[in-house]
C-alpha cells in the first residue's frame, strides 16, 4: 500500500450531501446520476458506478459523503462534479457510508 502525507490528505474536501434525485444513466449498466444538495455549496451532479448494487430510488433522501474538490469529469456525456465515498467489502458488493445522525448538508468531514 502506498502512503501519502497528511498534507496530501488535507487537500481532500469531503462533505456530506443529501441525494435529492437519482436516475440510471441510459445505455450503461453501472452508472447512476444523482443531484446532491450540499447546503451552502449548492447542488451538484455526481455520477457514481453503483447501479449494480443499488437502485436509484433507494438513494433519494440519503446523506452520503462525497469528495467535492475533484476536477469535474465527463462520464457518458454527463459532467460529474465529485465522487461518492463507499466501501467494497471483500472487493465485491457495496456498503454506503451513512452518518449515524442527520447533519447539515455541506458538513465537512475531518
Amino acid at each position: 500500500m502506498d502512503t501519502i502525507t497528511y498534507d496530501d490528505f488535507a487537500k481532500l474536501d469531503i462533505r456530506i450531501g443529501t441525494v435529492r434525485a437519482a436516475e440510471r444513466v441510459p445505455e450503461t449498466d453501472k452508472l447512476i446520476k444523482c443531484t446532491i444538495d450540499f447546503g451552502e455549496l449548492g447542488e451538484r451532479t455526481i455520477v457514481s458506478g453503483i447501479a449494480l448494487f443499488r437502485n436509484p430510488e433507494d438513494l433519494i433522501g440519503k446523506q452520503l459523503p462525497y469528495i467535492v474538490n475533484l476536477e469535474p469529469r465527463l462520464l457518458k456525456g454527463i459532467e460529474s462534479q465529485g465522487m461518492l465515498l463507499a466501501a467494497s467489502p471483500g472487493g465485491e458488493g457495496l456498503a454506503l457510508l451513512l452518518p449515524d445522525t442527520e447533519v447539515p448538508n455541506g458538513t465537512r468531514l475531518k
